[in-house]
């Protein structure tokens, strides 16, 4: 039987199921990317603007997930635009460096202490492969160590750790606890190329590291002869010198992306120039790498705007917003009688119906109540991941704030009216 929140979602939106139909004849499943998919089917998008997304039947949400972390000055940031539009008038990309890479590897490098040189990809997960190759060839190792749950893209010995299971080259050890990768790394330290740990968990909950964490693996991977390497493609956000400046980490290697291409395709990898110089095709036997659009004029420049507009006055205003809107949420969750928790570090959070916030992992003991909250969220014209994650933009106002409030309590209140 049909819940009330889906006949609501399907009676709102038929324009998009219409499109969800077109889509799966030539797409699997009718989507192309694994995290945007929810049912019944997800919602066809016509136009961003500023905090709100428009979808083809007309409704209007605000954006609470800005593309997964990556749209960090919300759609359409005019300034973005100007100078993607500038970019784009002078062509998309050629076989050769522009002003605008090299202005944006210098803010890369002036922003994160770790970074002194920049080599440009197109995704995080290409970053993640980066990574890997140069870990790899500098040490003769094969083994990667990574936390369970963590997730540092798509290539397959790092997607390995998001379904928490350890493969031929993947190891891994539980997140905030150092013990268990000082173990391994004892262990089986001199097979081990390189230990790859995101700062604040993204795809398993938002989940911070103890005090001392960070610091800890890192040394052990360098006793053993491994490198440490932060993946900061969503932590970058959460200061101007990354979530490394906020734990005092300091890695050989950081993986960068998202909000660095100022929502074009982007991802890069950064670290001393002596791991850098592995690139280095004046060098023989340097790593070869190459990419049609790595470093495009077009991502470059938009993401030179982004990075630079990402002041430390407009990351501490989305951190007091995101922890004001994550006491709203408890309240309305209280009012509606639902157990509730939220785990928020800086504009980043994680929702749970769940008395307590699960550690670290992709299992879903509130599964079935997630889901109905993500489309009650929808048909009350808030836009959220379906796994409960929330990420905050520049262009979020306090009286915004105040309506994402009103309109949550309101969809809570939908939960639990159709699980009563």
């Amino acid at each position: 039987m049909m819940s009330k929140i889906e006949e609501q979602y399907k009676a709102a939106t038929p324009k998009s199921a219409e499109m969800a139909a077109r889509a799966e004849r030539v797409m699997p499943g009718g989507d192309t990317r694994t995290t945007a998919h929810h049912r019944p089917y997800s919602l066809t998008i016509a136009r961003g603007e500023g905090p709100f997304l428009h979808d083809i039947d007309g409704n209007r949400y605000i954006d609470l997930l800005g593309n997964y972390t990556s749209l960090v000055h919300g759609h359409a940031y005019p300034p973005i635009v100007e100078a993607i539009t500038r970019a784009a008038n002078g062509g998309t990309a050629w076989p050769a460096r522009s002003e605008a890479q090299v202005a944006l590897a210098e803010l890369l490098c002036e922003r994160v202490a770790s970074v002194e040189q920049v080599r440009f990809c197109n995704s995080g997960t290409e970053a993640g492969m980066l990574a890997c190759h140069v870990a790899r060839r500098l040490t003769g190792r094969k083994l990667i160590l990574m936390a369970r749950y963590g997730y540092h893209g798509s290539y397959d010995d790092l997607e390995l750790g998001l379904a928490g299971h350890d493969g031929e080259r993947t190891m891994l050890a539980d997140f905030g606890e150092a013990t268990s990768f000082e173990a391994l790394l004892t262990e089986r330290g001199q097979e081990i190329a390189a230990v790859f740990l995101e700062p604040v968990l993204g795809s398993a909950g938002i989940v911070a590291p103890p005090a001392g964490f960070l610091e800890r693996v890192g040394e052990a991977a360098h006793r053993a002869g491994a490198l440490f390497i932060l993946d900061e493609v969503i932590t970058l956000r959460l200061a101007c010198g990354g979530a490394q400046a906020i734990f005092g980490a300091k890695p050989d290697l950081t993986m960068m992306g998202k909000i660095i291409g100022g929502g074009l395709p982007v991802g890069a990898l950064g670290g001393s120039a002596e791991i850098m110089a592995a690139f280095n095709p004046r060098e023989r036997g340097a790593i070869f790498h190459s990419g049609t659009f790595n470093g495009n004029p077009a991502t470059c420049a938009a993401g030179l705007v982004s990075v630079r507009e990402l002041t430390q006055d407009r990351i501490d205003a989305m951190d007091a917003r995101a922890k004001k809107i994550a006491e709203e949420l408890k309240r309305a969750a209280r009012q509606a009688e639902l157990p509730f928790s939220v785990r928020q570090f800086g504009s980043l959070m994680n929702i749970f119906f769940l008395d307590e916030a699960p550690p670290a992992t992709i299992n879903r003991q509130d599964s079935r109540t997630i889901a109905a909250f993500h489309l009650a969220a929808l048909n009350n014209g808030l836009f959220i991941a379906p796994r409960g994650m929330i990420a905050l933009s520049t262009v979020l106002t306090d009286e915004l704030m105040t309506e994402v409030a009103e309109r949550a309590a309101k969809a809570m209140l939908d939960v639990a009216r159709d699980s009563g």
